[in-house]
């Protein structure tokens, strides 16, 4: 089952190596990884993205919260949550081309943001799902370069990770 795991972590040197180092010592796999400065300086959250069973889940969870520089852990996946992700792709765009990835960044709702002779680099965001749809509505030849930002996520409502 795949989880989106949100952490709150003190900012400093060494937290993140600590964080992956806990996940490759017992072999658990990271899909993606997102990391950055909360409105708190002194924060970072972390949003990983992982694939388990519960018991595997509660083991990851635990281990966590046993570094001294975690400060907080929720798995996201077990209540509402709006998760986004964000992809810039560089596709081939020559003749008649163009037009049709320029209708077919519009269709996903992305934006060209950068035109050459002949390429264009579109950026989308959106949930994975989306994500991998814009990717195999593509021809593979027309693809020339992809960056993927990992997922991010936040609980809808009232549920807040905060101190």
């Amino acid at each position: 089952m795949r989880h989106i795991i949100a952490v709150l972590l003190e900012n400093e040197p060494g937290a993140l190596s600590r964080v992956v180092g806990l996940f490759s010592a017992r072999g658990y796999n990271i899909e993606t990884l997102t990391v950055a400065p909360t409105e708190d300086a002194s924060l970072s959250r972390m949003t990983i993205v992982t694939q388990g069973s519960e018991d595997i889940l509660e083991q990851i969870t635990k281990h966590l919260n046993r570094l001294i520089e975690v400060v907080k852990v929720i798995d996201l996946t077990e209540a509402e949550y709006a998760e986004r992700e964000l992809m810039l792709v560089k596709v081939r765009a020559v003749g008649k081309d163009r037009d049709e990835m320029k209708r077919m960044a519009d269709i996903f709702r992305g934006r060209i943001i950068d035109v050459t002779e002949r390429t264009y680099t579109i950026e989308l965001t959106g949930d994975t799902r989306k994500l991998d749809a814009f990717l195999a509505a593509l021809d593979r030849a027309a693809i020339l370069e992809t960056v993927r930002t990992g997922s991010c996520g936040i609980g809808r409502g009232e549920r807040i990770l905060r101190v």
